[in-house]
């Protein structure tokens, strides 16, 4: 806008001065003064357009209430006021000066001949032009499809062709590129000026009379030239002929002779009236457009830094106000970037440490969901705000009564540290937990870090027991034997000496004394098989034939013994002969506990079952006894733990040892109707 408003300022003051000149001159008047007159009313609406436009424009953004149009809208007031009322008053002054001064010495009538043989040479030499467009458009179409052949040749050849004087091939820039003359000893052509090239590439075609002094009348044509790859004009010039070159001057003078002896006061006064007017008109417009555009580079950089304004109000650190002067609103606007930069780097700071953190939160989740052992976070007033994946894993169903049990040792123990090792009371697990406070400055609270050490103990027991074990089978069997000898002797060399009667007392106790013996090397026999089990020696096995194997044994058993063998098993890792003794034991168990079920009147039975479980194979023997006491189901696994009145309770925990170094897993259950199950699961073979 504010270009517009200065080629328009430029072009009126141009216009204006023509008119002047023309109003003060009675030649120059008599040829261009309609035209000045019509190009000045042009240049006049134009101006008036544009000062539409803008108002318009401001009246749109003061409607939207955008900052800055008030302000626009006031200066645009004053600056108006003051350009409108000093004009208005010097134009009153100078049309009443001019209608009382100006005198008439002319009264004369217009020649209409005079006037319509101007017309008639204007129609001439458009026709002239037209002609001479046509033929520069066919030497432009002949050029165009001829390229990229060099130009100079066919110029000179269409030229003679088309009679025309001079040919000249220009780019866009007007530099030459080809030339073609009827004239020969003219070594520079006359080139298009940028006007001329501006308005051919605009209209399609421009044609003009020239009419310089000292040289002929001449008719100029430029016509753009479609050359591939960039614009290219073409340039025709053809002198008019000297016989009507010299009538249309001879026309022209008679009619300037009589336009000045034509006009009258009255005439005389409205030229100098509508000159007058019309500068009024140029100069408020351009005033009341340039008061616009001032206007607005005055409120430009406010309105600037109002946006910028909202942009940090809306987070966008990155808005910068540009920078238009160097004056005070310069210097403001220039402190107001300089707060933005420094409100992004803390920004940029700000949003790095979030990240930081949300990157140490989300590192320390994923290292809390892959912790076996449990954690728990209590906050300021320890109730339970995280727990981890461990945790649940551990406590199951008995999570919120661990934290309440974690809640109440905070309370009692205060800010000191503490461990305690406790069994819970629905699952039997063995749990090791360390307690200690957080930081205030971190918003206070408690952690709490805990692990099943169920298994470890276990361990160390069976350990304990292996090596108990390992000292009851080396101490206690050397004896046995020379005790059983010494009782059969003295029964072989007393029996004949003593009377009846004490012959069968001694046999009674010798009988007694070697059934005890046997009974004691049994244990010592289970005792040393525990702690002197060999190493497994696994290869793939085919779980269910080992299974039919060992209950052929069983099929003269009291109990009747069920099987559930699913069809298809894939082979497992395992060690077959240690397989087969985990058989036996959980088969055997099953029977003891089935001793006194036919007394109860209920029908005893034992049901083996194989199955596919994920990556494993489960076996199963269940029975419809009295199940395991409650009280023994965290222990039962341990050696010498057994509900039955004789047993050593080596069985299960032979079972256990050998089910752990096959890498596989051993649980008991007490089903819902009656009876007990024992489950083992052994890795496939194909996984090993």
């Amino acid at each position: 806008m504010k270009l517009l408003v200065l080629i328009g300022g430029g072009v009126a003051v141009v216009g204006l001065f023509l008119l002047a000149t023309a109003s003060a001159d009675t030649a120059l008047f008599a040829r261009h003064y309609p035209l000045l007159l019509a190009v000045n009313a042009a240049l006049a609406a134009l101006l008036a357009a544009l000062v539409v436009i803008q108002l318009v424009l401001l009246a749109r953004r003061h409607r939207a209430r955008v900052f800055g149009a008030r302000l626009t809208l006031r200066l645009l007031a004053r600056f108006a006021a003051l350009a409108v009322v000093p004009g208005v008053i010097v134009y009153t002054v100078s049309v009443l000066f001019l209608a009382r001064s100006i005198e008439s010495w002319f009264d004369v009538k217009v020649d209409a001949a005079l006037e319509g043989g101007i017309h008639l040479g204007q129609q001439v030499m458009d026709q002239m032009s037209i002609e001479l467009q046509s033929k520069a458009r066919a030497i432009a179409s002949d050029l165009a499809e001829r390229a990229p052949a060099p130009p100079a040749a066919q110029l000179e050849r269409l030229r003679a062709q088309l009679g025309v004087e001079e040919a000249v091939v220009v780019s866009a820039s007007g530099r030459l590129i080809a030339s073609a003359a009827q004239d020969v000893a003219r070594l520079v052509p006359e080139l298009p000026t940028n006007q001329a090239l501006r308005q051919a590439r605009l209209a399609r075609a421009y044609s003009a009379v020239d009419a310089a002094v000292g040289r002929p009348l001449a008719l100029r044509v430029v016509v753009p030239v479609d050359w591939p790859g960039e614009m290219r004009f073409l340039q025709l010039r053809h002198s008019v002929p000297p016989l009507f070159a010299q009538s249309a001057e001879a026309v022209e003078g008679a009619y300037r002779d009589y336009r000045e002896l034509a006009i009258s006061r009255e005439g005389l006064k409205n030229i100098y009236i509508v000159t007058l007017t019309f500068a009024l008109l140029m100069a408020l417009f351009i005033a009341v457009a340039a008061a616009a555009t001032q206007s607005g580079l005055l409120a430009e950089p406010l309105a600037n830094l109002a946006q910028a304004t909202q942009a940090v109000a809306r987070g966008d650190f990155s808005r910068r106000a540009p920078v238009t002067s160097r004056d005070e609103l310069g210097v403001l606007t220039e402190s107001f970037n300089s707060m933005t930069r420094q409100l992004e780097d803390a920004h940029r700071g700000m949003e790095a440490n979030r990240l930081a953190l949300e990157g140490a939160k989300v590192r320390l989740e994923s290292i809390l969901a892959n912790l076996s052992a449990g954690v728990l976070v209590f906050d300021h007033e320890l109730a339970l705000s995280i727990s981890n994946h461990g945790a649940a894993a551990i406590l199951g169903g008995e999570l919120e009564a661990f934290a309440a049990q974690m809640h109440a040792h905070f309370s009692a123990q205060g800010d000191a540290s503490w461990q305690l090792e406790l069994q819970l009371k629905g699952t039997g697990k063995t749990l090791h937990a360390r307690g200690a406070r957080l930081p205030q400055a971190t918003g206070g609270g408690a952690v709490v870090v805990f692990d099943d050490i169920t298994r470890l103990i276990q361990a160390q027991r069976a350990t304990a027991w292996a090596e108990v074990a390992r000292r009851l089978a080396h101490e206690i069997k050397n004896p046995l034997t020379p005790i059983q000898l010494s009782a059969e002797r003295l029964e072989m060399k007393l029996g004949e000496r003593l009377s009846r009667e004490d012959a069968d007392i001694l046999r009674r106790a010798t009988e007694t004394i070697v059934h005890q013996v046997s009974a004691l090397k049994a244990m010592v026999d289970d005792f040393r098989d525990y702690a002197r089990m060999p190493a497994p020696e696994p290869a793939p096995l085919d779980l269910n034939a080992l299974v039919r194997q060992v209950l052929a044994l069983y099929e003269n058993s009291s109990v009747p013994i069920a099987k559930h063998l699913a069809e298809g098993l894939p082979a497992v890792w395992a060690d077959g002969a240690q397989i087969r003794q985990v058989i036996h034991n959980l088969v055997q168990n099953a029977q003891d506990a089935l001793e006194t079920q036919a007394q109860r009147g209920a029908a005893p039975s034992i049901e083996v079952r194989t199955e596919l479980s994920g990556d494993r194979v489960r076996l199963a023997v269940s029975d419809n006894g009295a199940g395991f006491p409650a009280e023994l189901m965290a222990r039962i696994f341990e050696p010498y733990v057994t509900t039955k009145p004789r047993g050593t309770g080596l069985g299960l925990a032979i079972v256990k040892k050998i089910v752990d170094e096959h890498h596989g897993a051993v649980t008991i259950e007490n089903r819902p109707s009656r009876g007990a199950s024992v489950s083992v699961l052994l890795p496939l073979a194909k996984a090993a």
